[in-house]
């Protein structure tokens, strides 16, 4: 198997465009990791899994900010798995704000795992790992 092939594939959604250049700048240089092009909103995020013809090139793991325009992170994660395509997928919602309802919310609909918004790359870091670690461990589903 390739090197890169060992990487996850990472597709963040975020509309703050500070927050989309933090996670490129700290998360950019790890080695475990594959960033795919940051989206701006939850309809980008459909639009995108619906253009990518092959199934291993779909995401491993999609982060998607809980407060975009037009399709909220609940409201995307509910999208995403509706559609059996994208049920190997691991969604993972963030937010500057986590509250018990949005955890419970996240995971009623499917979610991986529910996380604040990072302030410094070691955040970004940690949270990237604790991600990583919930995929090895938690299926799908």
């Amino acid at each position: 198997m390739p090197l890169d092939e060992a990487k996850k594939k990472i597709l963040l959604a975020e509309d703050d465009v500070d927050d989309r250049d933090f996670f490129a700048d700290f998360l950019g240089d790890r080695t475990d990791i594959r960033l795919l092009p940051g989206l701006t909103t939850g309809v980008e995020v459909i639009e995108y899994l619906n253009g990518v013809s092959l199934s291993e090139l779909l995401p491993d793991v999609i982060i998607l900010d809980q407060n975009m325009p037009k399709l909220t992170g609940l409201e995307t994660l509910s999208y995403i798995r509706s559609n059996e395509r994208f049920s190997r997928i691991h969604v993972v919602i963030y937010s500057t704000y986590v509250g018990q309802e949005l955890v419970d919310e996240c995971l009623k609909r499917g979610g991986s795992l529910v996380k604040s918004k990072p302030v410094s790359k070691d955040g970004y870091n940690m949270m990237m790992d604790e991600i990583l670690a919930v995929c090895k461990s938690v299926p799908v589903g």
